[in-house]
Order: structure tokens, then C-alpha cells, then sequence
């Protein structure tokens, strides 16, 4: 999960209204702090997925459930969370979503199955759809000027240094074993510093809505979700359960749902309406274009951190700190990079996609010959040099991306241009898990690949993905 970016829509206050209150230094801590706590629990998971295993005795397409259910609620009802915030208000959304995180971060760390901490993911993620997508829209409303330009930057910074403490804190936690408890303290952690924001938020982060919010678009978000799930599911279980009934329908039915929506869609926006996915902005050549890359590239990133974290910890047995210690230079080059990167687009344009794509393409060759040359004592040391190539590789696309999918959208329609994007976003990194993840498993446990060979053939397979966003970035619009 990278950093989530949705622009939201145009806030007006009416003649002779009271101006609203700005968003002060505290406030803006607080709403960061309330976009890092999401993106550092979908990265937390990966270095303690071992241990779950160990401690649950689950299944490998079980784990893979544990991260990808947290990135489908979150990817299905992002939209829906951005416009209800519209509506009732982003810092009343804000906190609901903080409270509701907070919750279902207990029940997580208090599970006593497979099933019930899967559950409680998806949970996690349906209220992440609620937190998100306010962060931005009161950044929005609360800023301008330079300012804003600060804080958006500051935004995009969180989910680099979200990514390098999930993985560091999660490995640190689950290697400590505090008191006899494993796992959970990655979850547990949350509960106290989810009741310190809102404690602040209710002080520091000032309210907003939409003068004129957008209504709910209910056939849309219904379908959606069933298009989603009747992909992800069967491709995540189908081989683990030796493809069941359940599963074969499934499959049949996503073509039957996605058509359904698409219909949906184009009928409501033919009334007038404000469909979840609006068919003519999906259309506008940068949101065209900018998916077209987007769902190759999120599909990598979502793979990678789910298989990388596998073979650190499974194949080369580091361990949980040693998991995280390897993802470390790929954390601080990406946030490093996302800090420069304003300036960077300013220079270049639509090729720092292409330049960033074409760099995580070596960094990703020069981390599976690493693999060939050093296995099996690789050592964090032989993995920085790659590892800090794909950070900054993703640095340079992702933050680009962003800038481009939404550089064409109209003013009315930012809020719901970011959503697409986002929507789009989540939806890959699970999928790639679903896809990428599978693959992985059923490799590394067969007797002719075994973890170096599984790792070596994915990480080959993302690199040719890499290949493809490069190609597919030269169509890009240039979003000066």
C-alpha cells in the first residue's frame, strides 16, 4: 500500500458565511497521523505473517487473505467514504474512521483464529475507507497558497515513512515478544495511539463539507464490491482448495457483475447522476492513459512487499527485525525521492514515469542476481543496493502518477477523479498479491524451485511488469 492520494471535491462557502477555521501546525500532525496509521497496518503484516502462520496454524492463501481483505473493503469503499464525508462533514468522518480503526485494531490483536483476524481485516479496512479519504479533503479546505503545497508534500512523505516503520516497528514488535504475546502487539500498538488522535483531532482538526455534496451512488458500490469479490476470492483460495464449486462460480459471475456495473454506471450518468465511476471521466485521455499504468504498477508494489517479506523471513530466516531491516533502504529512498519529486515533475514531466519505471526495472534485475549469486546467506548488506534502486524507481512513478491521472480532471469532479485513481490503486495491490502471492506459494513449497527459484522466477516477472509501465508511460500526458 503506497501513499493514497485523492483530491477532494470543490468546497464553496456561501456569501456572508463565517470564514472556517484554518488547519493549524498540530492539526496537520494529527491528520498525518491519522493517514500513516493505515499504510504502516497494511506493511505491518507482512514481517509477521511467519509468525501468524506459526501461532494460527493457517494456510498460505490464508495469510494472503489477511493483507488482501484489509486492501479490497478499503479499495470497495473508499469512494463511498469520501462523499459521505462530503456530506456529514471530514472532520466527523475523520473521527468515526479514527474510532472505528482503533476498534478493529483490538480485534485483530485479541483474535483467537484465522478467521476471525481475516474478518477483522477487512474490517480495518472498511474504516481506513473512512479516515483516508478526509485527510486530504481537510488539508484541502484548511490550506492554500504555500501552505498547502507544504502539506500535500508532507502527505505524500507519510507514505514512505509509513512503509519503513510498518516493516521496522512490525519486525522490532514481533521479534520482542512482549510479555508471551507474539503477533498482536502490531495491532495492540494502535490502541492507544488511535485514542491520543482523537483525543487531539477533537481539538486541533477544524470541520468542512461539501457546499454541494454528491449523492451516494448505491447499485454502483454494491456491484463494485461483488465484481471485486467474485475475482479476488477464487484467485486468492481456488488453489489452496483444490478449486471447489464455490470458486468456478465465482469466476463466472465477475464478468456478469463487472458488465453489470459498467451498465449501472453509464445509465446513471445518462440521468443526470453521479455514478461511483463516472464513464466519462474514466474516458478524459490522463485518467485513460494514467490506469492504464497504474494497474500494472500497483499490482507490482502489492506483490513485491507480500513475496519479498516471504522469502526474507521464510527462505533466508532473518526473521521479523532483520525482515524489516532489509526494507529499510527501499523506505527511505522512496520517501526520500517523494520529497524532491514536485520539483522533479516540474523539470521533466510525464518521463519521470518512464525513468522511474525503467530504474525499478534494474533495481529488481539487480535483486534477483543478487538472489542467484549470494543465496543462501544473503545478507542485508547484498540487498541495499537493489533495494534502494526500487525505492527510488517507485519514488519517481508513483508520486508522478498521481499528478497525472489528476492534472486533466475538472474542478467538480477532483474529488471523484481521486477516488477512481485510488480505487484503482487498492484494487491492483490486492490483486497482485492474489496473483503474484498464489504463484509464489505454490512455487516455493514444490521440490523444483524451492524459495530461490520462486523468488528468483517472480521478481524476474515483476521486473518484465516494470518493463510494461515503462512502455506504457510514453502515451502519458505531460501534466505541467
Amino acid at each position: 500500500m503506497t501513499a493514497t492520494t485523492t483530491v477532494p471535491a470543490t468546497t464553496t462557502v456561501a456569501a456572508g458565511a463565517p470564514a472556517r477555521p484554518g488547519l493549524t501546525p498540530a492539526g496537520l500532525v494529527t491528520v498525518l497521523l491519522g493517514a500513516a496509521l493505515p499504510i504502516i497496518d497494511f506493511f505491518i503484516v507482512n514481517v509477521a505473517l511467519p509468525t501468524i502462520n506459526e501461532d494460527l496454524h493457517t494456510s498460505a492463501s490464508t495469510l494472503e487473505l489477511v493483507v488482501a481483505a484489509y486492501g479490497i473493503a478499503y479499495a470497495v469503499l473508499l469512494v463511498l467514504g469520501g462523499r459521505l464525508g462530503d456530506t456529514f462533514g471530514r472532520r466527523r468522518l475523520f473521527l468515526l474512521g479514527l474510532t472505528l480503526f482503533t476498534i478493529t485494531s483490538l480485534v485483530c490483536g485479541i483474535a483467537p483464529n484465522a478467521t476471525t483476524l481475516v474478518l477483522a481485516r477487512a474490517a480495518q479496512g472498511a474504516a481506513s475507507a473512512l479516515l483516508l479519504p478526509q485527510v486530504l479533503s481537510i488539508i484541502q479546505a484548511g490550506t492554500k497558497g504555500e501552505r498547502r503545497s507544504r502539506a500535500l508534500g508532507l502527505f505524500g512523505a507519510t507514505g514512505g515513512i509509513s512503509t519503513v516503520v510498518g516493516q521496522l516497528f512490525g519486525g522490532a514488535l514481533v521479534a520482542a515478544d512482549l510479555w508471551g504475546t507474539s503477533w498482536r502487539p502490531i495491532f495492540l500498538v494502535n490502541v492507544p495511539i488511535g485514542i491520543v488522535g482523537l483525543i487531539i483531532a477533537r481539538r486541533t482538526v477544524p470541520d468542512s463539507r461539501a457546499a454541494n455534496p454528491l449523492g451516494i451512488d448505491r447499485w454502483g458500490t454494491a456491484l463494485l464490491a461483488v465484481s471485486l469479490l467474485s475475482l479476488l476470492i477464487p484467485i486468492m483460495e481456488g488453489r489452496a482448495l483444490g478449486w471447489p464449486w464455490w470458486t468456478i462460480a465465482l469466476l463466472v459471475l465477475f464478468p456478469f457483475a463487472a458488465f453489470a456495473f459498467v451498465r449501472v454506471e453509464m445509465r446513471l450518468q445518462r440521468r443526470g447522476g453521479m455514478p461511483l465511476l463516472p464513464p466519462s471521466l474514466v474516458r478524459t485521455a490522463s485518467v485513460r492513459h494514467g490506469l492504464m499504468v497504474a494497474v500494472p504498477f500497483f499490482c507490482g508494489f502489492g506483490s513485491f512487499m507480500f513475496v519479498y517479506a516471504m522469502t526474507l523471513q521464510d527462505g533466508l530466516h532473518l526473521g521479523p527485525l532483520g525482515s524489516g531491516l532489509a526494507l529499510t533502504p527501499m523506505a527511505v529512498a522512496y520517501f526520500t525521492t517523494s520529497l524532491v519529486s514536485s520539483r522533479l515533475v516540474t523539470r521533466y514531466g510525464q518521463k519521470m514515469v518512464a525513468i522511474g519505471g525503467a530504474v525499478l526495472t534494474l533495481g529488481l534485475l539487480v535483486l534477483a542476481g543478487s538472489a542467484l549469486l549470494a543465496w543462501p546467506d544473503l545478507s542485508v548488506w547484498d540487498l541495499a543496493p537493489a533495494m534502494v534502486l526500487i525505492g527510488v524507481g517507485n519514488g519517481m512513478a508513483s508520486t508522478t502518477l498521481f499528478r497525472i491521472v489528476l492534472s486533466r480532471v475538472p474542478t467538480d469532479l477532483a474529488g471523484v477523479g481521486g477516488g477512481v485513481l485510488t480505487t484503482t490503486q487498492q484494487t491492483s495491490l490486492a490483486l497482485g498479491v492474489a496473483v503474484f502471492g498464489s504463484l509464489f506459494a505454490g512455487l516455493s513449497t514444490s521440490g523444483s524451485f524451492g524459495f530461490e527459484g520462486a523468488f528468483v522466477l517472480v521478481i524476474g516477472l515483476l521486473a518484465v511488469l516494470a518493463i510494461v509501465v515503462t512502455a506504457l508511460a510514453r502515451k502519458l500526458p505531460d501534466p505541467r
